[in-house]
């Protein structure tokens, strides 16, 4: 499978489940409610996403999606609001941070 195929909405919603992921991980925050409903939200969308329906290996697919927001994650993108990723020059509501909401 090649890692265009992946729709641009699930791949930001990955990278946001990460970024949420490790804020959550993060020693003495104090948004952990916060965090964890947003992990929720976004798992849920992941896990429902219309893109599993027309995948071959669904198993496959779920971990080439990971590495792949993975590595895109990697590539130098600036911290946002509760220690989301933004893309850079975003103002206030990139994929990133928005898709929890």
């Amino acid at each position: 499978m090649d890692a265009t195929d992946f729709p641009d909405d699930l791949v930001q919603t990955q990278a946001a489940w990460n970024a949420t992921y490790q804020a959550l991980a993060a020693h003495h925050r104090r948004d952990t409610t916060t965090l964890r409903r947003r992990l929720l939200r976004l798992s849920v969308r992941l896990w429902w996403h219309p893109y599993w329906d027309t995948a071959r290996s669904v198993s496959a697919a779920r971990t080439e999606l990971r590495q792949l927001a993975r590595t895109r994650g990697q590539r130098g993108r600036h911290e946002g609001p509760l220690g989301s990723r933004q893309e850079p020059g975003c103002d206030k509501g990139c994929a990133y941070c928005c898709a929890a909401r």
